[in-house]
């Protein structure tokens, strides 16, 4: 299931980093962060989202300290 959520993210090019890394975890399908809206659209199976989350917003803050997520 896709969702979105509201991030914080500093610059375009830490959120296309941010975006890489997180595209790598293992039960993500997809991902995309559009840094102009702080946006991010996450597809990934509806029973991962509650770790998911937490793990993308760990690997998120090991690239850009200054990334969150509102959830």
């Amino acid at each position: 299931m896709k969702k979105k959520y509201n991030i914080e993210v500093d610059c375009a090019a830490c959120a296309a980093k941010v975006e890489e890394a997180i595209s790598s975890l293992p039960d993500v399908n997809s991902v995309s962060i559009n840094f102009l809206t702080q946006k991010m659209s996450l597809d990934a199976d509806d029973s991962c989202f509650p770790g998911i989350l937490e793990l993308c917003l760990r690997t998120g803050r090991k690239v850009e300290p200054e990334f969150d997520i509102e959830f």
